[in-house]
C-alpha cells in the first residue's frame, strides 16, 4: 500500500529512519524479540527493535548478524542506558517468602551479588561497529561521550520518558526523538528522574504535553493495538507510534505457550503495575506470584537485585509452563491481540489505518 496516505507530520521521523509507515516494535527484553520479529516487521515497512539490555557484546553482535541476513531494511537496537546500583541488604521477609516460592517450584535463590552485568560501553561499542540505522535506550540517558560518538556516526538516537521532565532531559541531551511511555504500556517503566512519584500518565495526556515542551519528534507508546490506536496518537500530535504487546502474538515472537494463552485470553483488568518481578515498575498479567508478593512491595530491593533473585524462579516457571510464577508481561491492550504472522499484522495496522483517516477525512 502506499505510504503516502500518512500525514504530513510523520514525514521527518520516517525519512530519518528509512521506514515506510510510521510503526515501531518495541524492543522487548528478555527473550520474545527474536531476529525473525524485528526483520518481518523491517521487511513490511516499520522499524523492528533488537533489543540487547541482558546481553553480552558477543551475543548482541551474533543478533545484528542474524537480522542482516534476514533483512536489508533499516532497524534499530536498544540498550539500557547505565544507571547507579543501589544495594542495599535485602529485606528477610522478602527473602523469606522467596525461598518459599523457589521451594515451591525446585530451584534455589542466588545470593544478591550474583548477578551477570555487562558494561554498557562494551554493548554500544558493538553498536557502533555494526552501523546500525537506529540506537534507542531506556531508563536514563549515555554519557555525553557516548551521545557525541553516536551522533558523529549519525545514528538516529531515540531516548524514552515517562513525564514531561524526562523528555525536557532527553532534548537538551540531543536526542533525535523521544518515545512517550504511557502508564498502559506493558513491561518496564522506563522512568529515571528525579521527579519524586513515579510517573504514570496514561499516553492520551503525556504525548500531547510532551508534543508541546519539546520540538523533536515524539513517539507514541502504551495500549496502541490497532489502527484505530495508530490514528488516535496521530491525532494527539506523535510522529509515530512503538508497539510491543500487539508483537508478542505474533508468531515470529518467541512467547512460551503459557504466556501467548494468558494474553490471548486476558480481559481488560488482567494487568497490573508492579515492583515484585525485578524491582522496577512493570506492567503485566497477574498471577499467583504477584498475589504471593503483593504485600510485600515495599520492602522489594531496586532493579538489579530483586531481577536476580527472581531470574531462577521465572526461569524454572517457563521451564515447566507454569504461568503462576512466570513474569507475563503485557500492556492493558493486550485483549485486542491478534495470532498472526509479523507482515500480516504490519499490514493490517496500515490498512487500518489508512481506512480511519479516511473515514475521519470524508466527515470533515
Amino acid at each position: 500500500m502506499n505510504s503516502e496516505f500518512w500525514p504530513e507530520q510523520t514525514q521527518k521521523i520516517r525519512g530519518m529512519l528509512g521506514i515506510e509507515h510510521p510503526i515501531i516494535q518495541a524492543p522487548m527484553a528478555g527473550g520474545p524479540t527474536t531476529p525473525e520479529l524485528v526483520a518481518a516487521v523491517s521487511n513490511a515497512g516499520g522499524l523492528g527493535s533488537f533489543p540487547g539490555g541482558y546481553l553480552s557484546p558477543e551475543e548482541i553482535d551474533s543478533a545484528i548478524r542474524k537480522i542482516r541476513a534476514l533483512t536489508e531494511k533499516p532497524f534499530a537496537v536498544n540498550l539500557f542506558a547505565a544507571e547507579k546500583i543501589r544495594r542495599k541488604k535485602t529485606s528477610a521477609r522478602v527473602m523469606k517468602k522467596l525461598e518459599e516460592i523457589a521451594e515451591k517450584v525446585g530451584v534455589q535463590l542466588p545470593g544478591a551479588e550474583e548477578q551477570q552485568e555487562f558494561p554498557f560501553e562494551k554493548q554500544l561499542g558493538v553498536v557502533l561497529d555494526n552501523d546500525v540505522t537506529a540506537f534507542s535506550f531506556t531508563f536514563g540517558i549515555p554519557k555525553r561521550k557516548h551521545m557525541k560518538e553516536l551522533r558523529m556516526r549519525k545514528v538516529a538516537v531515540i531516548g524514552t520518558a515517562t513525564c514531561v521532565e524526562e523528555a525536557v532531559m532527553l532534548e537538551q541531551a540531543e536526542c533525535n526523538a523521544v518515545i512517550a511511555q504511557g502508564s498502559e504500556a506493558g513491561a518496564h517503566r522506563g522512568t529515571f528522574a528525579s521527579t519524586g512519584v513515579i510517573p504514570m500518565i496514561g499516553g492520551i495526556s503525556l504525548v500531547p504535553q510532551l508534543v508541546d515542551k519539546v520540538g523533536l519528534p515524539v513517539i507514541c507508546s502504551g495500549g496502541i493495538m490497532d489502527g484505530r490506536g495508530i490514528v488516535a496518537a496521530l491525532a494527539l500530535g506523535a510522529s509515530a507510534v512503538q508497539m510491543g504487546t500487539a508483537f508478542l502474538s505474533c508468531t515470529e515472537a518467541a512467547v512460551p505457550d503459557p504466556w501467548l494463552d494468558a494474553i490471548l485470553n486476558s480481559a481488560d483488568t488482567s494487568t497490573v503495575l508492579t515492583r515484585v518481578y525485578t524491582g522496577k515498575y512493570a506492567r503485566g498479567i497477574k498471577n499467583r506470584f504477584v498475589d504471593e508478593m503483593s504485600g510485600l512491595e515495599d520492602k522489594i530491593p531496586a532493579y538489579p537485585i530483586q531481577h536476580n533473585l527472581t531470574r531462577p524462579i521465572r526461569a524454572a516457571a517457563r521451564a515447566k509452563g507454569d504461568p503462576e510464577f512466570m513474569s507475563l508481561w503485557a500492556g492493558q491492550g493486550s485483549p485486542m491481540s491478534r495470532r498472526c504472522t509479523t507482515g500480516e499484522l504490519v499490514r493490517l495496522l496500515v490498512t487500518e489505518s489508512c481506512e480511519v483517516l479516511e473515514r475521519m477525512r470524508s466527515k470533515l
